[in-house]
């Protein structure tokens, strides 16, 4: 319990205030010192969606470490929710590559499935409707491609 609460005055009092003002590479330093892998993913993910929105470059380092860390956290469903919630956010500020990406390590098909739908339904909105529908097609789950493919046929 001590290691929860030493790594969440870490993140609020630490990483996250260093994020507002934009010191990323001080919040990436002080992040390695979170002793709890969960809290540990969490900000790595929000330090990757901020330097997303100041326009800086994350897709080396900090994406990476953002995913590995997702990937440490303890239990399956704990990394797979951390992991859509990465992919999710970077859906949101337009880094639909990324977030492709990240559905990669997603080993939950069904959870990997929503999230390469929504990249899909997201490449439909920007004219890829070839690409669209590859992504689709190649969907494992297929209640989640049923879904998918209705949704791209309601935005046709």
């Amino acid at each position: 319990m001590q290691e929860w609460y030493r790594s969440r005055a870490l993140y609020d009092g630490g990483v996250m205030k260093l994020v507002k003002a934009h010191r990323f590479d001080e919040a990436l330093e002080l992040v390695e010192k979170i002793p709890d892998n969960k809290v540990k993913s969490m900000a790595l993910n929000q330090i990757v969606v901020e330097l997303v929105k100041a326009g800086e470059d994350y897709s080396g380092g900090a994406l990476t470490r953002a995913v590995e860390a997702a990937m440490n956290v303890t239990g399956q469903d704990e990394s797979t929710k951390t992991l859509m919630g990465l992919a999710f956010d970077l859906l949101e500020l337009e880094k639909i590559e990324d977030a492709l990406k990240i559905a990669e390590y997603i080993s939950d098909l069904s959870n990997r499935a929503k999230v390469e739908a929504e990249v899909a339904l997201k490449l439909a909105e920007k004219g890829e409707i070839a690409r669209a529908m590859k992504i689709i097609e190649n969907i494992l789950d297929e209640d989640v491609k049923t879904w998918a493919t209705s949704r791209l046929a309601n935005k046709l």
